[in-house]
Formats: structure tokens, C-alpha cells, sequence
């Protein structure tokens, strides 16, 4: 059976080549800081939304824990965090991540707090053809200290059409058929998932293995 890691990194390969996506260059940042504060739990806060649509925020929260989790460190229960956050008087988004990390990290006793904004969740639709885009920004900041230790954007587009090659009319037809059922119902969430777990394992540019996980500071060469 495939693991989670192998099932990710298969379905990146899958989408990639159905939507025509060019490959990422390696970009390595600089983790001093990261290392320096050396999280070990992550709270993950609720997420500001630049889409129109009002169920993308709950929607994305569903796909962000467990491949932060399967990277080695405690996430908070993201529904929990929203409610305790509601309760005390920080149910917009905006308001949450425009608060003092240092105190939301001592709200919940978290090492560092990841803030997410939904950039596009959009599914434009072109009569043959239906493409859907994720594109997400994450920023993770000590919950000590308050200072920026990880930053990465991640986009994803998924065109379904682009895997049909049959010519002719019934290519047409079914190009036309592809891309309603890609309007009738995006493929946000499995877009979202691999946007996420693209985002935490990318070579010199994601997170760092945490202190659950066995390559815990023994990545320093990739990370």
C-alpha cells in the first residue's frame, strides 16, 4: 500500500502533467531563523480569504494538518483553535493575523503559528475547457518571539481538458462535457492537499522536519 508521502508526491505528478504546469526551479531559502527557534508544535490559525467563495477557508482548513503532522510536528486542532479563537472575541481573520503572534502563542502554548491566505480558489469556465486555480501563501512566525522564520506560495492549476487528445467532434463533445463537470463541482480540496504538501516537503524551500519525524536535524544539506 502507498503511504501518504508516495500518494502525494504521485498525485503532484499526475496533476502537474494534466494541467501543463512547467517544473519549479529549486529555490533554497535561508532557515538561520527557523533553526534558531526550532519549533516543535504549530498552531494554525484561521485563514484570510481573497475569494469570493465563503466556504474556501473551512474547506482548506480540512487539508492543511496532516502533512504538517506527517512532517513531524504537534498541530493544534485547527476546528478547536477556531472556536477558542471565536470565543474570545478573534472570529475574523484579518483581526487574527493582524494580532501579536507572541500573544496568540501564549494563548495556546504554541512554539510557532502559521498563517495562511487564500490568494485564488477560483474555477474559470471557457465552454471547452474549465480551469481551476489554488493558489495559497503561508507564513509561519515564532510564537516566542514574533519574527517570520518560514515564508512560501504555493499555486496549483488543474485543467481537465488538456488530458483529452481525441480529435474531431466527439473530441469536442467531450472537451465540452469535461470541463461542465469541472464547473459543476472544482477540484478544489485535491488541488488544496497537494498545494499543501508541495508547500511543507519542497527541496530547499518547505519545512524542515520536525521533531517527530526521523530526518529531525539530519535535513540541514536540503533544508
Amino acid at each position: 500500500m502507498m503511504s501518504y508521502k508516495s500518494k502525494l508526491f504521485a498525485l503532484g505528478a499526475a496533476l502537474v502533467l494534466m494541467s501543463g504546469c512547467a517544473t519549479r526551479a529549486p529555490v533554497h531559502k535561508d532557515y538561520a531563523k527557523f533553526r534558531e527557534a526550532n519549533p516543535r508544535s504549530v498552531l494554525i490559525v484561521p485563514v484570510v480569504s481573497r475569494s469570493v467563495d465563503v466556504d474556501a477557508p473551512d474547506y482548506f482548513l480540512s487539508t492543511i494538518s496532516r502533512p504538517i503532522a506527517e512532517r513531524g510536528y504537534y498541530v493544534f486542532p485547527v476546528n478547536l483553535v477556531k472556536r477558542v479563537m471565536e470565543d474570545d472575541g478573534l472570529a475574523d481573520a484579518d483581526l487574527v493575523h493582524a494580532s501579536d503572534p507572541v500573544k496568540l502563542g501564549g494563548l495556546f502554548g504554541a512554539d510557532s503559528i502559521l498563517y495562511v491566505a487564500i490568494e485564488r480558489w477560483d474555477s474559470r469556465y471557457a465552454v471547452l475547457s474549465t480551469v481551476t486555480t489554488v493558489e495559497l501563501s503561508y507564513a509561519l512566525k515564532s510564537g516566542s518571539t514574533g519574527q517570520e522564520l518560514w515564508k512560501h506560495t504555493e499555486k496549483m492549476v488543474y485543467d481537465p481538458s488538456a488530458q483529452q487528445s481525441q480529435a474531431g467532434l466527439a473530441g469536442l463533445i467531450a472537451k465540452a462535457v469535461i470541463a461542465a463537470i469541472e464547473k459543476a463541482k472544482p477540484n478544489y480540496i485535491p488541488l488544496a492537499r497537494q498545494a499543501n504538501g508541495l508547500a511543507v516537503y519542497r527541496l530547499g524551500a518547505g519545512l524542515p522536519a520536525g521533531p517527530h519525524d526521523t530526518l529531525y536535524q539530519q535535513d540541514k544539506t536540503q533544508f
